[in-house]
């Protein structure tokens, strides 16, 4: 095969470079297209651009692959936890025992926020959403941190990826208590690192969290499950704020907002209160599945299909085992999941779903998971976000180690007015 693609443009041939990744990828290299040309690309919407080199994580849509630093999920999810599949994506290598004790080491350390930050909290309203505190209070933890500012202090890398991976959860279950008038619960050196989370969010201050095992394997799952997902829309939003040299807490923050979205990170939450939609009509999802089939019914099944996975969802198989167990262990009896498995079922079965490739993607199942927890429906996006701050450290930490790194800056083509003049105020009508 040919290691250039050629571009004929105004009767002129011009040679382009063929990039082949290791997975066997391939992109045609038009960094050099525009002093070349005169020209640039335009791909709105980036759906046909790579925007960087990357070594953490490669899907394959088309066959339903994920894979992290080369590990499939599936191997990941059998047998890894989040704190060490979070190592793994960061460092690019699974850690030996002595590795793997200092991070955890690093982890419990700096679990504690500032205890100056808790004031902080007090001046967001009762109502304020848990991913606006979160995206603030990121952004404010690193006022604490002096050597965060300025350029990467790549000596003390280790401390402060630690420190933003402990801390988030710190600050997720502080935000929520508050929003709910509850007092705060301080995490504990004991506990690992989920289920400290689930303390911090449920215990009382006379009595602890009772920590099922089930529970914290299944919400361990979902970090580890979200925890990179190559160039979506929050991870190339972080590595855009790195390209400034930015520090790790605000390049995190602004992840957190672009999660925010309800295309990105709020599709769980759409989950849900589309079956609480359907309950709340009477229906017990047979109605609203056909109503899904008619395009002019305005019904839209959230958290089936998936942008880039044509085929199933590798997460989705591994979540949806474990969404079954934890309803079966728990014993839970609630109408919205018995709604979500008879709409399950019928993805599953029915030849309109099966032919349009509409499939229960991971959003679908760790929506019931999280509801069947107890976690609140405005806080689904926030522990999506907790699952993914080791994919974003380690695309902050590319960006950082880049010696060829330079500022985003993406180019557009012009569509506005032109030959304008200025008019006087007086002279307008």
């Amino acid at each position: 095969m040919s290691n250039v693609a050629k571009l004929e443009l105004e009767g002129k041939v011009y040679e382009l470079p063929i990039v082949v990744g290791t997975e066997g990828e391939k992109a045609i290299d038009v960094s050099a297209l525009r002093s070349a040309t005169g020209h640039i690309t335009s791909d709105d919407g980036y759906g046909n651009t790579g925007s960087c080199n990357s070594a953490i994580t490669f899907i394959d849509g088309e066959k339903g692959i994920l894979r992290y630093r080369g590990i499939p999920i599936e191997e990941l999810a059998e047998q890894s936890t989040f704190v060490e599949a979070a190592y793994l994506l960061i460092y690019g290598h699974l850690p030996n025992s002595d590795e793997m004790k200092r991070f955890s080491d690093l982890l419990t350390k700096n679990e504690n926020i500032h205890e100056d930050m808790k004031h902080h909290f007090e001046g967001f309203p009762a109502n304020a959403h848990p991913m606006a505190i979160l995206s603030a209070m990121i952004n404010a933890s690193s006022c604490f941190y002096p050597g965060l500012m300025g350029p990467a202090n790549k000596a003390r890398f280790d401390i402060h990826a630690a420190r933003l991976i402990s801390q988030v959860r710190t600050i997720a279950a502080f935000s929520y208590r508050k929003s709910h008038g509850l007092p705060t619960i301080y995490p504990k050196r004991q506990y690992k690192y989920t289920a400290n989370f689930l303390h911090m969010m449920f215990s009382d201050i006379y009595e602890d969290y009772e920590l099922k095992p089930e529970v914290v394997k299944a919400l361990d799952l979902i970090f580890l499950l979200h925890a990179d997902h190559e160039q979506n829309c929050s991870t190339s939003t972080v590595r855009m704020v790195a390209s400034s040299q930015a520090n790790m807490f605000a390049s995190a923050a602004a992840g957190v907002c672009a999660l925010w979205g309800p295309l990105h990170g709020g599709a769980n939450q759409a989950v849900i209160e589309m079956l609480g939609q359907i309950h709340r009509s009477g229906d017990d999802g047979s109605r609203f599945i056909q109503a899904a089939k008619d395009k002019n019914s305005g019904q839209r099944l959230m958290g089936f299909g998936h942008r880039v996975y044509k085929n199933y969802d590798p997460r989705a198989r591994i979540i949806k085992k474990a969404c079954d167990e934890l309803l079966n262990s728990m014993h839970v009896t609630d109408p919205l999941l018995d709604i979500a498995k008879r709409l399950e079922e019928a993805a599953l079965k029915e030849s309109y779903f099966i032919e349009r490739k509409l499939y229960p993607n991971v959003d679908f199942y760790s929506g019931i998971i999280m509801r069947a927890i107890g976690i609140p429906t405005e806080m689904f996006t926030v522990i999506f976000a907790i699952g993914r701050m080791p994919g974003w450290i380690a695309n902050f930490k590319e960006i950082m180690d880049d010696p060829k790194a330079r500022i985003y800056r993406p180019r557009q083509v012009y569509v506005g007015p032109v030959g304008q003049r200025y008019t006087p105020i007086a002279q307008r009508k």
